[in-house]
């Protein structure tokens, strides 16, 4: 059983943090506050969706504010044991359009949380990164230890600061800082402008999917319950000051070979519109989750296949187009 804490929590009503909060308030009896922006990056009634259940525990609080604002400290008024920093913006094709904007956001944000984690005196902070940091490194796979990173987008390079300042941050003001290296993930709630999601939706609705290159790309795909398994570990690890760790599934599969598994479940084909290989992308993700294993005891469990699987049940009932079936 978790002891009990207050735990502040950026992005909470984004994919990734909403199914966090769902899981702590289902099972824990934390306190939760979320801090979100409803950032119009994409339909912000659908993040309100995704957290309306849990007005109505007294264990959850809203706060709606932008992670940039330097008054946002005096929208705090409790004392926080943990802070879990989800909060971005998201996307790397995008933030080659608006590299300042994705600076400004993920750096100078990232500063201002950390900011007031020192101020209240908080001791563990988890941060969000991303596997994109690793870039075009080729040594799969990819290993924390290795420094080699070569990062193909201001996205990348915004996570590498963020881990950076981290780093400064905790060796400053004894925080622990514990920065989580997600790859590729999935799942109900998924953003509508990633492959999975924008790949089910045309193929159901019979219109081409955006294929880039070749098909060959490999990416490490990891269901986001995993994800929040490993987020839900790093709140209580307590074994040094500072540490990045991958949090992936450790089994890439190839572009054409999700959307065959995409078409298997839909019982579809897919029109392909074939495209070059887009700025920004690497050729392939792949973590080593030896450390994640070691410090944290995660171990990923669902198969692709399974979570696509859950995520189609999800977005037909969500959609509901059963009936186009």
């Amino acid at each position: 059983m978790l002891s009990k804490k207050k735990i502040l929590i950026t992005g909470g009503a984004g994919f990734i943090g909403s199914n966090l909060i769902d899981f702590l308030l289902d099972t824990t009896d934390h306190e939760i506050t979320c801090i979100d922006n409803f950032d119009d990056f994409y339909d912000p009634d659908r993040k309100r969706k995704n957290i309306a259940q849990h007005f109505a525990n007294p264990a959850f609080k809203l706060i709606e504010a932008d992670i940039t604002d330097q008054n946002l400290i005096s929208l705090l008024d409790d004392q926080y044991d943990t802070i879990v920093h989800l909060a971005a913006k998201a996307g790397v094709r995008p933030s080659l359009q608006n590299p300042v904007l994705y600076q400004h956001v993920n750096v100078v944000g990232l500063q201002n949380i950390l900011q007031i984690a020192h101020v209240k005196s908080v001791k563990q902070f988890v941060f969000a990164s991303s596997s994109s940091v690793y870039g075009i490194n080729q040594n799969y796979p990819w290993k924390e230890s290795d420094t080699d990173l070569i990062p193909v987008s201001p996205y990348a390079s915004s996570k590498i600061a963020g881990e950076w300042l981290g780093k400064t941050t905790s060796e400053l003001y004894d925080i622990r800082f514990i920065a989580l290296r997600f790859f590729t993930v999935y799942g109900p709630r998924q953003r509508p402008d990633l492959a999975i999601n924008t790949f089910a939706n045309n193929i159901i609705k019979e219109e081409p999917i955006n294929f880039f290159g070749d098909g060959n790309t490999l990416r490490d795909y990891t269901y986001i319950w995993d994800i929040v398994q490993g987020i839900v570990a790093a709140l209580e690890y307590e074994k040094s000051k500072f540490k990045i760790i991958n949090l992936g599934n450790n089994h890439p599969v190839t572009l054409s070979y999700l959307v065959s598994s995409l078409e298997k479940i839909l019982n579809r084909k897919a029109i392909l519109n074939i495209q070059p290989q887009q700025q920004g992308d690497v050729p392939v993700t792949c973590a080593d989750i030896t450390k994640a294993a070691q410090l944290l005891n995660y171990k990923p469990q669902t198969k692709l296949e399974d979570g696509l699987k859950l995520f189609i049940d999800w977005l037909l009932s969500e959609k509901k187009m059963q009936d186009i079936l």
